[in-house]
């Protein structure tokens, strides 16, 4: 096959004596047996996306290795010099439960302590809400954690947090790509100065589990806690390190524990992906809840940051719960505690973002707050919090399965998510209510929103140039029309322009430019078309919603809302 010049031109680079003979020898291999892979790892550098920098592990420049995570902090150690001239310097590096993660993590920490920078490495895999937590407790300039999240088992990545604990964000990210895009990696100081690295684990921990319990902990008794039946899966991952030490200090005892996927291991052999978004993640801990008969489910991701939670229903059945679900159950949960402690003066804010369900702006509105939505992402929310230090920050989600309780950790924190869901957990139960049937008054008060997603995957070259043009022909070709509802506003966040049709005018956005259009349809529904930024997929987000008087109308209004998502993705000839 042909090969571009410009690729074998990066090919021929690492072939040179910069790299160690492994490197080498496994490219030399590929030239003559796998070309197409060739290609794939050298076609382009990896890219800093939503959740920090993904990629599947090997060799090349479209790769994760200790190569292009060494250029990486390379450029990142520079930058913190230039940014804290005669400042001792210090980060603060944790790693998930991935293959190599371990290693990788070394290879950071020794290019760091190479740079003359204080490095504190945790000695072992944690959830990467603590990284967030760490970071500003042990006074650190930046953090590291290394993981891919909920990726597949060939992946692992790079996730660059600052002084605030939140992940970076323009102009940051961008000044110090452009540092990482002009070094050469003859550049980079591999040789480790082992005394400016220093490992940690049980302070941290302990100080951790401390602020967690206090942060999302409302004056549950002692009684209810006891009374509460959990059930709780790590999925193979970093969660377990955390998670059942915070419950016991908060008072859970009855806590059950998926023996089978307790063990940490990168291959996540039980489960297709672990990730709790897919319902079939959380199959071996709705089993075990069954037949202890338990009140709850919760379900994380490799690097703790996501979780799933599933509750029983009206007949006592198990049903698994959306991210924008708890975000809501949460949120409310959260407003009502601060309304009843007479903290709310409209001085406070709750953070979402664009693709998120907008019931949040209807409980922002309720309860005297701000709603503050951004990008997706957590790290603008976390961003929220360091622009607007005159507000206090309540908590905040996405529709992606993370929340984030007060401003302790500036990231998802499935750690903490999970005792504030048992929190309103056991006062429902308490109360002689549940989750579900709290969740049902909400749809009665606040109005009824259901909310979809559809992922399409399109892997490599090709793939990307198919997402390309999913996007453009959305942009040159606009629909005006879907599902007899007229399309009244277009947002593109690319473009930082919107297209009011009711009134025919143009506005600005000012969030931030990222490659999202959003359709809003003259019945209040919502569809959002958004590449992943870590991920080889496009993302399509409905939101539609109706108003009811009574728990009564659910089951049917549900029923119509389905229906209604179901038709307009038919429309769109997504599936």
């Amino acid at each position: 096959m042909h090969i571009e010049q410009s690729i074998l031109d990066k090919v021929n680079e690492w072939l040179t004596p910069t790299f160690d003979n492994k490197t080498q020898q496994t490219i030399e291999e590929m030239m003559t047996s796998s070309p197409k892979d060739l290609e794939e790892s050298f076609y382009k550098n990896l890219e800093f996306g939503t959740g920090g920098m993904r990629g599947i592990m090997g060799v090349g420049t479209n790769r994760i290795n200790k190569y292009t995570l060494g250029k990486n902090t390379q450029g990142l150690s520079d930058y913190l010099k230039k940014s804290f001239p005669n400042e001792d310097l210090k980060v603060v590096i944790a790693y998930d439960c991935r293959h190599n993660s371990d290693t990788l993590a070394k290879v950071v920490a020794d290019v760091f302590s190479a740079n003359g920078i204080k490095v504190y490495l945790f000695s072992e895999m944690r959830p990467t809400p603590e990284l967030s937590f760490a970071l500003k407790y042990l006074h650190c300039h930046a953090g590291i954690v290394l993981t891919a999240s909920h990726n597949p088992p060939e992946y692992n990545g790079y996730k660059v947090y600052w002084q605030d604990g939140g992940q970076l964000v323009p102009p940051q990210d961008g000044e110090i790509i452009q540092l990482i895009e002009a070094l050469n990696y003859s550049e980079i100081k591999f040789e480790a100065n082992e005394t400016l690295i220093e490992y940690i684990d049980s302070t941290v921990d302990e100080a951790f589990a401390k602020s967690t319990v206090e942060n999302a902990s409302f004056n549950t008794s002692e009684s209810a806690k006891k009374n509460l039946k959990i059930c709780y899966t790590s999925l193979h991952g970093t969660s377990i390190k955390m998670v059942p030490k915070v419950l016991e200090k908060a008072g859970y005892t009855d806590v059950n524990i998926v023996p089978e996927q307790a063990v940490p291991d990168g291959n996540f052999p039980t489960v297709l992906s672990p990730n709790p978004e897919e319902p079939e993640a959380l199959t071996m801990a709705l089993a075990l809840a069954d037949k202890i008969n338990a009140d709850i489910v919760f379900g994380t991701d490799p690097d703790s940051d996501r979780l799933g939670v599933a509750v029983r229903d009206n007949e006592g059945k198990m049903i698994l719960l959306n991210g924008n679900q708890t975000m809501v159950i949460m949120t409310h949960f959260l407003l009502e505690q601060w309304k009843k402690a007479g903290k709310i003066d409209g001085k406070q804010f709750i953070g979402s973002t664009i693709v998120s369900t907008p019931m949040m702006l209807d409980l922002a509105s309720a309860y005297n707050v701000e709603c503050k939505v951004g990008l997706t992402g957590f790290k603008w929310i976390a961003k929220f919090i360091k622009d607007f230090p005159e507000l206090k920050f309540i908590g905040g989600g996405e529709e992606s399965f993370g929340f984030m309780v007060g401003d302790a950790v500036r990231d998802k924190d499935a750690v903490g998510a999970i005792l504030l869901m048992c929190e309103i957990a056991a006062q429902a139960k308490q109360n002689g209510s549940s989750v579900y049937r709290e969740l049902q008054q909400m749809f009665v008060d606040f109005g009824l929103y259901k909310e979809s997603l559809i992922s399409i995957t399109k892997k490599g070259i090709d793939g990307a140039n198919e997402i390309k043009q999913m996007m453009a022909e959305l942009r040159e070709n606009p629909l005006t029309e879907i599902n007899g509802q007229r399309v009244v506003c277009v947002e593109d966040y690319q473009s930082s322009t919107g297209k009011d049709f009711m009134n025919n005018e143009t506005f600005k956005i000012t969030i931030p430019k990222s490659n999202v259009l959003i359709y809003y349809l003259e019945d209040g529904s919502k569809i959002c078309a958004r590449p992943s930024g870590t991920e080889p997929k496009i993302k399509f987000y409905f939101s539609v919603n109706a108003q009811i008087n009574s728990t009564a109308e659910i089951a049917a209004t549900e029923k119509y809302l389905d229906q209604k998502i179901e038709n307009i993705i038919a429309e769109m000839h997504l599936q």
